[in-house]
């Protein structure tokens, strides 16, 4: 790519959950590639920190994506400061692990509203900027949404939430100029992750994954591809690219996933792991 100019030069673009992990990681891609960068997130002094190692235009706000109002007043000042936005990417997410029964319903709750819920206040806050940009959205997904994991209920429904999502806001905004992609991501090298392997349940559930599925990929490597899926504005991202193929088979990953947990994560009781990564402290980056 070097040698001609970013296609993403001076287009302004909002990247959520971007105060560590995949969301940094893609704000700093982004901005090397010449786009004026808004990141948004809870951790005010990650952010501030974030911001100052761009080395294009960029500023950061401290907000909830669940808050509409909030995300409204931000959506207003990023137009001022920069003009209207021509990229999205909604990744802030969270994550928790353990069994369904006798889960803590905030906690529960709390997952599925910043990872689809909020997912849909920042589509929402965001479109009409890229209605007018005929821009792009780009929703960071999962491997959890092809295939739901047992013990991962909240993360795993808001997942196949938000796959759902942005396929039927592609199908209404496509004839308007506005193209919309989905992340599909495996186990990336973020906070979420590494607390995630401090708890058994999920290092057992990774450990009895078939071994490719195991890998964790560098979140650097894996934000290079989200910043060329942005400028590609390309339908669909798969990392690692295997999970493009388990696409082909989804229909049966339920009754494989059964039997399977029959003989491993289900046979052992295992305690609930709380809100993981930077979502057990403020808001969560990446994704599994």
């Amino acid at each position: 790519m070097t040698g001609r100019p970013y296609v993403l030069r001076d287009r302004v673009a909002v990247v959520t959950g971007a105060a560590r992990g995949i969301g940094a990681a893609v704000a700093g891609h982004l901005a090397r590639r010449g786009a004026k960068v808004a990141l948004l997130g809870l951790e005010a002094d990650l952010l501030a920190r974030v911001t100052g190692s761009l080395s294009a235009d960029a500023h950061h706000w401290k907000v909830d994506v669940t808050d509409d109002d909030a995300m409204a007043r931000v959506a207003a000042e990023v137009r001022d400061r920069f003009g209207p936005p021509s990229v999205v990417v909604a990744n802030a997410g969270l994550a928790e692990g353990g069994p369904f029964v006798g889960s803590d319903p905030a906690t529960w709750r709390r997952v599925v509203e910043v990872n689809l819920v909020g997912s849909a206040v920042t589509a929402r806050t965001f479109l009409p900027d890229l209605l007018d940009t005929h821009g792009y959205y780009l929703q960071i997904a999962s491997l959890a949404s092809i295939g739901a994991a047992p013990m991962m209920s909240a993360y795993c429904a808001s997942k196949a939430g938000v796959e759902s999502f942005a396929h039927s806001l592609r199908a209404e905004v496509a004839p308007r100029g506005v193209a919309v992609g989905i992340a599909y991501l495996n186990w990336i090298d973020t906070d979420m992750i590494r607390d995630a392997d401090e708890h058994a349940v999920l290092r057992e559930l990774r450990a009895h994954m078939p071994r490719p599925a195991r890998k964790v990929y560098p979140a650097a490597d894996v934000a290079a591809r989200l910043a060329t899926c942005v400028e590609r504005r390309s339908a669909a991202l798969y990392v690692p690219a295997w999970l493009r193929g388990v696409q082909v088979v989804r229909a049966g990953l339920p009754g494989l996933v059964s039997l399977w947990s029959r003989h491993t994560v289900l046979g052992t009781e295992f305690s609930a792991t709380g809100l993981l990564g930077a979502g057990g402290r403020a808001e969560g980056a990446g994704g599994v």
